[in-house]
């Protein structure tokens, strides 16, 4: 892909997703006390590809704390 021939509505698309993306991932660490929320957040906005799917197994890894419940 030629990076001269985007315009700027899909810049500026880009720009918007990543930015939102990047502050729900900041917003779940922050709530879930990550101890490098900010990481996570500029991590995602910088490298999307490669660091969402990183958090997502982060949590996923992640036990959680307090009693299960149980229906």
């Amino acid at each position: 892909m030629n990076i001269a021939a985007l315009s700027t509505a899909n810049i500026v698309l880009a720009w918007s997703v990543a930015t939102v993306v990047a502050a729900v991932v900041f917003t779940h660490a922050t709530k879930h006390g990550s101890k490098h929320a900010t990481a996570w957040g500029i991590g995602t906005f910088l490298l999307m590809i490669v660091v969402l799917p990183a958090y997502v197994l982060h949590v996923w890894r992640r036990k959680p704390s307090g009693p299960k419940r149980r229906y």
